[in-house]
């Protein structure tokens, strides 16, 4: 993550995160580096289906016909938390951890996004693993495509 914040510093971006499966983690994460207060504003953890509606205003249309373990889920956790925290990149985590099967969907399957103000993009993963390890990668992995996605810009 000490990377990440350095990018971040370097091009005086802020980040936030909206968080279900890893409830709070990657925020955590970056939260433990020294100098992430120059970065990270905050952190939605919005683990029931309930705070991703009624906080953070994921559609219900979009649970309904999606469900939280979707893309399109992801997406509008990424796009909403970003103005709800007035932060200019904001990453997002909905999936199933597991270890049983949630809306019909596999254990290890996680929609991941990064959202700024010009465009939103969104990660699959299936990750076959233990759920705690699963989170940990997740927020590994999505430091790194933050990254990226500066990159592409």
């Amino acid at each position: 993550m000490k990377a990440l914040i350095e990018r971040l510093k370097k091009d005086r971006l802020t980040i936030g995160s909206c968080e279900s499966l890893t409830a709070g983690l990657f925020a955590s994460t970056i939260a433990e580096v020294s100098g992430a207060s120059a970065v990270l504003k905050g952190s939605i953890v919005t683990y029931w289906t309930e705070c991703k509606v009624n906080v953070v205003h994921v559609r219900e249309e979009i649970v309904e016909k999606y469900g939280v373990v979707s893309a399109p889920c992801a997406k509008e956790m990424a796009e909403k938390a970003r103005l709800l925290l007035d932060v200019d990149l904001c990453v997002s985590f909905s999936g199933n951890a597991g270890p049983d099967t949630m809306e019909g969907k596999p254990a290890g399957l996680v929609y991941c996004a990064i959202a700024d103000r010009h465009r939103c993009e969104v990660y699959e993963f299936h990750l076959t693993m233990e759920r705690n390890a699963l989170r940990k990668k997740l927020v590994e992995e999505m430091g790194k495509q933050v990254i990226r996605f500066l990159d592409a810009c």
